[in-house]
């Protein structure tokens, strides 16, 4: 079965009397554009998106009949959380992993990233909070929204509008 699109997701769309065949998936699959995988009842699914940034999502609806309903999920896997105590450490914490070009999701007002332990080591020697979890990667941020330069002053980044941001608060 070649899938070139996704139906809805299970969260606005009612798969009614439907039985659900799990397409499980690692966090790092999400975005790739064409895989081949077998759900948990074995069927072959074949996804081919042909458009950039399309990313799958857990819920999301892939294959549907009378009887049953192809839904991803998210195989969890061992992370890095940090649980920023202001908007300031977010927003540096953010810069700080950005920077380094790393994957990271933004969850329930903390950061996680895969887990890597020279990371985790340099996150805790920062002094942020981090702990180590198996959890399910699922939000994955975007940071390749709007593209930025170093050293123009004529655009703001990101970083310096959470920091214009935190100021304000104080």
């Amino acid at each position: 079965m070649i899938i070139d699109k996704i139906i809805g997701n299970t969260g606005t769309m009612s798969l009614e009397s439907r039985a659900t065949d799990p397409l499980l998936l690692e966090w790092f699959e999400t975005t790739k554009r064409i895989q081949r995988k077998h759900t948990q009842q074995g069927m072959e699914i074949a996804i081919r998106f042909l458009k950039e940034g399309q990313r799958l999502r857990i819920g999301d609806i892939l294959y549907m009949d009378d009887t049953r309903a192809v839904v991803v999920d998210i195989i969890p896997s061992d992370a890095i959380v940090v649980t920023p105590r202001s908007l300031l450490e977010m927003g540096s914490v953010c810069y700080e992993i950005g920077n380094k070009h790393l994957p990271m999701f933004i969850q329930d007002d903390q950061v996680l990233l895969p887990f890597e332990e020279p990371i985790y080591r340099w996150l805790t020697a920062a002094g942020y909070q981090t702990e180590k979890a198996h959890t399910k990667l699922t939000n994955l941020l975007n940071a390749n929204v709007q593209p930025h330069t170093h050293g123009n002053s004529s655009g703001s980044s990101l970083f310096s509008k959470i920091m214009s941001l935190a100021a304000k608060e104080r």
